[in-house]
């Protein structure tokens, strides 16, 4: 059955299964323009639900490294596994185990991409996708058809491979994996730098890509939201500005982290006439992820922002200068136990929410009718999180 899930608001498609794309369902289309074809051919349609999509991926990534001494979990649908210590046994057969636990613990089906450098086991994995005779494993390395799937493979669908340098190896007659390994080092560094030999080396079996077991702290955090319908009053704008402002600094706060500005923006609808976008950046005296104090800077940035008839579709805040929540320098003018204060107030807020689900504790200013709230018409209950929404058997 072909299945879509659509993004926030419901506004375009953000995933879909084998079966919709067979019908030719692109990625990120606006869902208006397939209505037609929806009715068609009977299309499922779901909203968007990250708390069910974020808490299966975590079941998935804890089963996954039950399997491996060292996992990289690369985004929430994807991750890579050393597998250097099962090396002197069958280890096409130990992917085809851990395929089908994960199945079984989960009920997520996974494909499995064996290889010895990053680049090709992604190789690996699109075959293990596309070919069901392998069972949605490949072992590259083990397989007697590695040169001439090497020989067949686009080069436009290599990992890191982007739209322009596709056009420049093609130009330049590299339209195959196969032959992106075997071209001239010194040719391909003149356009791609180190980055394209890197690759070179990674496609002859030479890994230079090695796990990241610690994550990156993250540079930016954005909370942005398109609103269910158009919002033209400030005072709806502001209830919506600090439900995002509130959820940046929750998201700060598990991060360890805090910001040293705020940027605050809000537009109206690219596809109306009178396009309108603007945005204020606010700097905090001292950085921090402090709830209260981010959300009226965002609400005084509001009033910065609004003007009277505009049609507001979206709107969001940009947390940025983060650091380590560790490094906050106070000024002379602040005591310790101020800082003290709010951080054991945020900690039990976090918990509260954290036990009882996310909007228990919330900040007055997001308001209560919240008429700016998305459309979530087709959302799936949230099975493993919720206890109002368990699924309930019948015997």
């Amino acid at each position: 059955m072909p299945c879509l899930s659509l993004s926030n608001n419901d506004g375009c498609v953000v995933s879909r299964n084998k079966a919709a794309k067979e019908l030719g369902i692109q990625m990120g289309v606006p869902i208006f323009k397939i209505r037609d074809k929806i009715a068609k051919y009977g299309i499922v349609t779901f909203s968007a639900n990250y708390v069910l999509y974020g808490d299966m991926s975590s079941r998935v990534m804890d089963s996954l490294a039950m399997f491996a001494p060292d996992i990289e979990v690369y985004s929430i649908d994807e991750a890579w596994l050393d597998l250097t210590p099962f090396s002197h046994q069958n280890v096409t057969e130990y992917a085809h185990h851990i395929k089908d636990t994960v199945s079984q613990w989960t009920g997520i089906p996974v494909s499995l991409g064996v290889a010895t450098t990053k680049t090709l086991a992604k190789v690996s994995l699109q075959v293990a996708k596309e070919t069901s005779r392998y069972n949605s494993v490949f072992n590259l390395d083990d397989s007697p058809e590695a040169e001439s799937i090497l020989a067949t493979f686009p080069v436009a669908d290599i990992w890191g491979i982007g739209r322009q340098y596709n056009k420049w190896l093609n130009a330049q007659g590299i339209e195959t994996a196969k032959e992106l390994r075997d071209a001239n080092e010194g040719l391909i560094r003149k356009k791609m730098g180190v980055v394209g030999v890197r690759m070179i080396h990674e496609l002859r079996g030479i890994s230079c890509l090695p796990l990241k077991l610690v994550a990156k702290p993250k540079k930016e955090t954005c909370v942005s939201r398109s609103f269910g319908q158009p919002v033209t009053k400030l005072a709806d704008l502001q209830e919506a500005i600090a439900a995002y402002a509130s959820r940046a600094a929750e998201k700060l706060r598990e991060q360890g982290q805090v910001a040293e500005a705020m940027v605050v923006f809000a537009r109206t609808s690219p596809f109306k006439p009178g396009y309108f976008r603007q945005s204020v950046t606010v700097t905090f005296s001292i950085a921090t992820n402090y709830t209260p104090a981010i959300v009226e800077a965002a609400r005084k940035a509001m009033e910065r922002i609004y003007e009277p008839g505009r049609e507001f579709q979206k709107a969001g805040v940009l947390m940025v200068g983060l650091a380590s929540e560790t490094t906050i320098q106070g000024h002379l003018w602040e005591k310790d136990e101020d800082w003290e204060k709010r951080k054991r107030l945020m900690s039990i807020m976090d918990k509260v929410n954290e036990r009882f689900g996310r909007g228990t504790l919330e900040i007055a200013a997001s308001g209560v009718r919240q008429i700016w709230r998305m459309q979530s018409k087709w959302q799936s209950p949230r099975y493993t999180t919720c206890w109002a929404e368990l699924p309930v058997a019948s015997c």
